[in-house]
């Protein structure tokens, strides 16, 4: 497996149900995992994901960020303020089925968007949803 240069690790506060959203839900694979720490890598074709279930909602002390819990804030949902992770699909119309099949509402239901990139222009079906502690995600799948 070749590594991409940016994996983002997500603190979770339930990695059984963030399994059964990116796994089941939206068609992500395992990776590998190490169940003792509460950890899955993940990969949807070229897209990987980290989850990691926090051990405290609390700021981390600084033995513990020195140990490797990054916890630099408390954790309160909705994680990932800010930011949604955008995630390329062959098929949004079947990951949608599947969040409705899981009752997973959709904040944005599956549309067409057009963006600007350079001079031209970038088609996409979409949908927005909320994993299960709140960071966005954006489904895209790419028109001709």
């Amino acid at each position: 497996m070749t590594r991409p240069a940016l994996v983002p690790e997500l603190y979770v506060s339930d990695l059984g149900a963030s399994l059964d959203f990116y796994v089941g839900a939206l068609g992500f694979r395992v990776e590998y995992d190490r169940p003792e720490e509460r950890f899955a890598a993940l990969s949807l074709g070229a897209a990987h994901l980290m989850l990691e279930q926090a051990p405290s909602l609390r700021r981390a002390t600084a033995e513990e960020l020195s140990g490797g819990q990054w916890r630099t804030a408390d954790l309160e949902k909705p994680f990932g303020r800010g930011m949604n992770l955008e995630i390329q699909v062959p098929d949004v119309d079947a990951i949608d089925s599947r969040l409705k099949d899981r009752g997973y509402p959709c904040l944005l239901e599956v549309h067409e968007r057009s963006y600007r990139v350079g001079a031209g222009r970038r088609a996409v079906r979409q949908l927005l949803v909320a994993d299960p502690d709140g960071y966005l995600v954006r489904l895209s799948e790419p028109r001709s």
